[in-house]
């Protein structure tokens, strides 16, 4: 399973929490609000979300989990391919 790096997803995360803040301040600003909205859709795709809520929500539990327990939260994403050793030989 691939992840993106988590100093993207920081990234991502700090640039859609800055336009949210800017678009609550000027809802009415057109500029504002079409930034925000893809500021969220970038971080929709980063983290394979629907809802931009989401994928903050998800992105603030990945910036602060390591990348097993990530794994253990996402088993849908998981393809396991059998019985793993911990050298990942089988």
């Amino acid at each position: 399973m691939l992840l993106p790096a988590k100093s993207e997803v920081a990234r991502q995360l700090r640039h859609y929490r800055a336009w949210e803040r800017s678009m609550l301040a000027s809802p009415s600003d057109v500029t504002v609000r079409t930034t925000f909205e893809d500021s969220g859709y970038t971080l929709c795709v980063l983290m394979g979300k629907r809802c931009a809520r989401e994928a903050a929500d998800a992105a603030e539990r990945y910036l602060r989990t390591n990348l097993v327990t990530h794994a253990h939260e996402q088993p849908e994403r998981l393809a396991p391919s059998g019985p793993m050793t911990p050298s990942g030989a089988a």
